[in-house]
């Protein structure tokens, strides 16, 4: 497993740190450069645009440094954990340099599973956020099928077992554990609405058990040809009904009363 990791890692960031923030830097360009994943990426940004809320406030997009979400909401300030091109500001998701109620929207993609403590992030998303607003969020998601994937071909721990809201102290993307927000927003679900009164979880949405696997995602080299998204699309459409045992992300929406 470890050979064919190697075999198909992408050559821009092959034999990099996955903490040096050149191989945050150089993910944007591989997204550029692989039009199959570039429409999942476009995906995912829109669903994220359709959700943000009307109305005054300030819109946060965190871990900023490998993505594009800037061209969709132009406004958006965008954030790292470290200094890094394509950003605004540098922050900490469990220290914002925000006022109380400044937030309309927290925006993340493939962010929250790096916060090494959930609650203090969501302590603070309550605290920044005003009323109405939002925490939306692209995240793995854990079924049956992810587990398999996860488990066998990614590189971050995915433990959705564990009993801890917290990642053990590592770097800034190599401490993970992709089941995190499962474990939160899903497994723990009464144990959030009872710690953060303030929250409702407004809508979950399983999705892509297959397109940003087949894609290579951001690691590994081209494995499909954009002509053959629309199938995979379908394919995947047609399967809608058991998203929850198959999909390998989610769309998380949670509102701030």
């Amino acid at each position: 497993m470890a050979n064919l990791k190697s075999l198909l890692a992408h050559p821009l960031t092959k034999g990099l740190d996955i903490d040096d923030p050149r191989t945050t830097e150089l993910r944007v360009h591989i997204i550029q450069r692989k039009p199959f994943l570039r429409r999942i990426y476009d995906e995912w940004y829109s669903m994220l645009r359709a959700r943000i809320p009307p109305g005054e406030g300030l819109i946060l997009e965190l871990g900023s440094g490998a993505g594009y979400f800037g061209q969709f909401v132009p406004d958006a300030i965008q954030s790292e954990v470290f200094l890094c091109n394509n950003i605004h500001i540098v922050a900490d998701a469990r220290q914002l340099p925000f006022p109380n109620g400044g937030l309309k929207s927290i925006v993340m993609t493939d962010v929250f599973h790096h916060i090494p403590n959930a609650e203090d992030f969501l302590r603070e998303a309550v605290r920044c956020l005003r009323p109405e607003g939002r925490i939306l969020m692209i995240e793995p998601w854990v079924s049956p099928w992810s587990k398999l994937i996860y488990t066998h071909l990614h590189h971050e721990p995915f433990l959705p077992q564990a009993a801890a809201w917290e990642i053990p102290a590592s770097g800034p993307l190599s401490g993970a554990n992709g089941a995190l927000p499962w474990m939160v927003f899903v497994r723990d679900r009464e144990r959030l609405l009872s710690s953060f009164p303030e929250l409702q979880i407004e809508e979950i949405q399983p999705m892509m058990p297959f397109r940003y696997l087949v894609s290579g995602g951001v690691a590994m080299r081209t494995l499909m040809p954009e002509i053959l998204y629309p199938l995979w699309r379908g394919l995947e459409s047609a399967l809608s009904p058991w998203m929850d045992r198959l999909g390998m992300f989610s769309l998380f929406n949670v509102r701030r009363k």
